[in-house]
Formats: C-alpha cells, sequence, structure tokens
C-alpha cells in the first residue's frame, strides 16, 4: 500500500430509497475528486454484487441509507480488503440506529429529546405534540409531526412501512441547525429554514422549498455550544471520520441533539460542502480531506 491513495472508485446508487441523491452526490464527489487529482471510476451499485475495479486504492462511499450507511457496505468492503471513506462497520451501524444513537448520546450527555422504540401504537406511552421516525431509515422517510392525538395511528403507521420498529420522541418546538464535522473539526452551524412544514423528503430535494442560512444566524456562544454538542455527539457513536449532525434549537437557547449522518449529501449544494465553503474550503478540497482522513483512518483500525 502507498502512503496515499491515487486510484479511487466513487460508490453510488445503492438499493436504498435515496438512491436518485446517492446518484447525484457520487457524480459530484467524482468530479471533485477527480479536478482534486486523483484518478477516479465511478460505479454503480445495485446490490452486494457491486464490482470495483481492479487496482482501486481506496472505495469514496457515496452510498445514502440503507446499504450505504447501515454497515452493510463497508463489511463487504473490509471483507474484500478495499479501505473505504468514513466511519467503519460498527460506527455505521450505531448512526444509522436511531435508537442506538439515543442511547449512545445519553450516556454521554449529550442532550437529546426523549424517545421511545415502538413496534406498534400499543405500546406508545408518549402522549402528542410528538415526532415519528422510522428506527433505521435515512433522508427523513417516513417521519411525521404528531400534534393531535387522532394523528398517531396514521403517522406511526407510515413510519413502520420502511421499518420494523419506530422511534417516537418529544416533539421540539424550534430552529432546525446542522453540523458538519471534518475529522477534529466543527463547521459553521447551518440553519435550516423550509417555507412550509418542517425538513421532510419533499422540502429538501426540492429546490426553492427550504432556505438555508450559513453561517446561522447565532449569537456565537450559542453557536460554540452548538458545535460543542456536534463534537461531543460525533465523538459518542465512536468518532466517525466525518458527519453531519442534526439539532433543533428551542426558544429558550437549549439545543437537542437529534442524529448523525455518517455519509451525508455530497452535491456541491449540499449542506455539509456548503458549511465547508464557509471557512474556505472548496469542494475539491473537503474531498480530498475525506480521501486522506479516511485513509489514515483505515491504516489506523489495520494496526491495532
Amino acid at each position: 500500500m502507498s502512503d496515499h491513495p491515487h486510484r479511487l472508485a466513487v460508490l453510488k446508487g445503492g438499493p436504498s430509497a435515496e438512491r436518485e441523491v446517492s446518484l447525484r452526490s457520487g457524480a459530484a464527489a467524482a468530479e471533485a475528486l477527480r479536478e482534486a487529482g486523483y484518478e477516479v471510476s465511478e460505479v454503480t451499485v445495485d446490490d452486494a454484487n457491486f464490482v470495483v475495479p481492479q487496482g482501486t486504492e481506496l472505495a469514496f462511499l457515496a452510498l445514502h441509507g440503507t446499504f450505504g450507511e447501515d454497515g452493510q457496505v463497508q463489511d463487504i468492503l473490509t471483507a474484500r480488503g478495499i479501505p473505504y471513506t468514513g466511519a467503519n462497520a460498527e460506527v455505521s451501524r450505531i448512526a444509522f440506529n436511531k435508537e442506538k444513537t439515543k442511547e449512545k448520546f445519553r450516556q454521554h450527555g449529550v442532550p437529546t429529546p426523549e424517545g421511545q422504540l415502538v413496534r406498534s401504537l400499543q405500546e406508545v406511552t408518549l402522549s402528542p405534540p410528538l415526532f415519528i421516525k422510522p428506527n433505521a431509515q435515512g433522508s427523513s422517510v417516513g417521519t411525521h409531526p404528531v400534534l393531535k392525538p387522532e394523528d398517531l395511528a396514521t403517522g406511526l403507521a407510515d413510519a413502520l412501512k420502511f421499518d420494523s420498529a419506530a422511534l417516537v420522541e418529544r416533539f421540539i418546538q424550534g430552529r432546525e441547525l446542522t453540523v458538519g464535522v471534518l475529522g477534529a473539526q466543527a463547521l459553521p452551524v447551518i440553519e435550516i429554514h423550509p417555507l412550509d412544514g418542517f425538513y421532510d423528503y419533499t422540502n429538501k430535494y426540492t429546490k426553492g422549498r427550504t432556505e438555508y442560512f450559513c453561517p446561522a444566524p447565532l449569537p456565537e456562544e450559542i453557536a460554540l455550544s452548538i458545535q460543542k454538542e456536534a463534537m461531543a455527539a460525533h465523538r459518542a457513536i465512536g468518532n466517525p471520520v466525518y458527519s453531519r449532525i442534526d439539532f433543533i434549537l428551542e426558544k429558550s437557547g437549549k439545543a437537542y441533539c437529534l442524529e448523525v449522518n455518517t455519509i451525508p449529501g455530497m452535491t456541491a449544494t449540499s449542506l455539509l460542502p456548503k458549511a465547508a465553503a464557509a471557512v474556505g474550503i472548496s469542494f475539491p478540497q473537503l474531498c480530498r480531506r475525506i480521501v486522506e482522513l479516511s485513509w489514515a483512518r483505515r491504516q489506523e483500525e489495520k494496526s491495532l
């Protein structure tokens, strides 16, 4: 193995509900990596039988959701002896499972809304206002705010279409924020402002439905404390190489950590690249940084 990888394969697509977004992420990342000087091939993944070109030194993962972020592709690549970017399989499994993530937050003192894992309506003991999401699914798929008791059954039934269990948590009214973490650096806080409703799949991926403010218009001490919480959350789930961490900020100034994305969107207009650009890191530089940090991490894991 050389000190630095030069031949990369960008893995994109995948079998999840987020395939289309992943194809866009992968294409954008591949272009940025070529610009950064790497030799890049693009691999469209349909299932576990994907083929990585001979001589690939590192797989750059742009697979969102199931299979990409839940440890499956990481296990396959490890078995094939191919290093890859981002969180390892174990950390991916924790981050993709919202209840396991919450457990880690609680153990490490990261503030997070009260919540419970349920498989049926009868198991729900919390009362509205609530927020319901499939326990292991990405990109706000199947998520619902439930403000009235009569909406609970339909919201839960929809969430359970996407996973066998759902996380029901106390609904926190406030501003939606997100923080990108790159290695040991917390990037500027971004405020996500959907023009209507909350940041669901439609608002997330439809142009013009959501405004983004980066850096978020926050008092400096609040921004710093949220960046600090982001680093704590990043470490709590096992220190992925990079991540994007979502928060809700109450009027009182208290921030609650919701979840960790270990393969956040990677188009030039995605939130992690936006935050990096705000501190002068261009998209190709960001992709290069992810490659270098990941390479160092895989070498470290190998020597353990």
